[in-house]
């Protein structure tokens, strides 16, 4: 979940501009690296896509059939270990980080439904998983955007 949180966050809004972790080459390459990925174009074009679908799902702007082709050709097979059964993913090699985001949002969407969302300040951009016990936390950061809604709404009602 924490790549999932991670990819998703990986667009942030600072100080009202977008900065985009992905957006060259290099940067993209350090990002997929640092999350198990190989940093190739290829993979960078896919993490690209399933971030900005990802977003867009969890904003609620796309249906979740807009990652469909992201999962084209991907299936588990079974094998046996000496731990016992376990599925392995099998899928191009250049997808695997992208896909393995996607099952990641899958998973959250199943075991904590309604609990990955964007960040209540609109000026923020990123998006948080709720682990509160109350499903009420709002915001990326109490510290930072938190802080800063407690601060401006303060600032109307004493203006």
């Amino acid at each position: 979940m924490e790549t999932l949180l991670d990819l998703l966050n990986s667009r942030p809004l600072v100080n009202g501009e977008e900065r985009d972790a992905l957006g060259d080459a290099a940067g993209g390459r350090r990002w997929a690296r640092a999350h198990g990925g190989d940093g190739s174009l290829a993979e960078l074009t896919l993490l690209r896509e399933a971030r900005d679908i990802l977003r867009d799902v969890v904003n609620g702007e796309r249906s979740p059939n807009a990652l469909e082709p992201l999962l084209e050709g991907v299936h588990q097979e079974p094998e046996v270990t000496p731990g016992g059964l376990r599925w392995a993913l099998k899928t191009p090699h250049h997808a695997r980080l992208a896909v393995e985001v996607i099952l990641a949002w899958a998973h959250t969407e199943e075991k904590l439904p309604g609990r990955l969302r964007p960040c209540a300040n609109s000026e923020c951009g990123l998006f948080l998983l709720d682990r509160s016990h109350a499903n009420r936390a709002r915001w990326c950061s109490m510290a930072v955007c938190g802080n800063r809604a407690k601060a401006r709404r303060h600032y109307e009602r004493t203006r």
